[in-house]
């Protein structure tokens, strides 16, 4: 979250890591560094379905409406990641096993991280996205009105994984990314570590420049505002041209006249 999103130019790119770790563990370093060291886009879960247009971030709800359906799920999954070197955060991390399918090259790394700020962090996301307002503000919003209901797709299918969400999911993410991939494929790093292991597995020489830091509190803040900026300006247009014209508009009319 925070990033830019990147988007595929080449088709013919194909995913050589597959950053498993969860979010909020530092995400969106990894994938500013995976894009230095792989020079192409990565696949930022925060930055994609925040920043990406309306029929990408819709294609990753079909990817979780999917998931029972192996076939049609690889087939979706192919689609919404065509084209990128790297992927990183959720919705990506829950696919581990169908992304290696996919792509049986590509490294995998996890990303360890203190339990207690990991949690406090995860929290902090949650308990904004689960507001219920959000559902109706950001419905006049392409691509970002899909966010609320992505998040409860990811913490459905978490909760087919793993059980209710509580401080030991890092205790049962990484183990089960490991047993997904196989043994010469699997990396674990701490970003404390910064580029050596990552350019280490990827055969990469050192940057000169200091390893990616994001702060993901502050990121996530300031695109908290940059979205609600967004919702309030759409709202705000489309009541006054209602006013104008004479009518009050309602739910359904703004749904419609966004996205028709």
């Amino acid at each position: 979250m925070g990033g830019s999103a990147s988007i595929p130019t080449d088709p013919s790119r194909t995913l050589k890591v597959i950053g498993a770790g969860y979010p909020r563990i530092g995400t969106l370093s990894m994938a500013i560094a995976l894009e230095k060291l792989l020079d192409g886009p990565v696949m930022h879960g925060g930055s994609q379905l925040l920043g990406r247009e309306d029929a990408y971030v819709k294609l990753w709800t079909k990817v979780f409406e999917t998931r029972h359906d192996r076939p049609l799920l690889l087939k979706l999954l192919r689609e919404a990641t065509v084209g990128f070197v790297g992927i990183t955060d959720a919705p990506g991390n829950c696919f581990v096993e169908e992304l290696l399918e996919i792509y049986p090259d590509a490294e995998v790394v996890c990303v360890s991280r203190d339990r207690e700020r990991w949690w406090k962090s995860w929290e902090m996301v949650t308990n904004t996205a689960g507001q219920g307002f959000l559902n109706w503000f950001l419905m006049v919003c392409p691509g970002k009105r899909w966010y609320p209901k992505l998040v409860t797709q990811f913490l459905q299918q978490q909760e087919e994984k793993f059980g209710p969400m509580t401080i030991e999911r890092l205790d049962e993410h990484n183990p089960y990314v490991e047993r997904s991939t196989p043994v010469e494929k699997f990396h674990k790093m701490e970003l404390s570590e910064g580029w050596e292991p990552l350019c280490r597995f990827l055969e990469k020489s050192i940057p000169t420049e200091p390893f990616p830091r994001v702060n993901d509190a502050e990121a996530v803040d300031g695109l908290v505002w940059n979205i609600m900026k967004d919702a309030g300006a759409r709202v705000m247009v489309l009541f006054i041209y209602d006013a104008g014209n004479g009518s009050m508009v309602d739910q359904n009319t703004l749904t419609v006249k966004l996205h028709s």
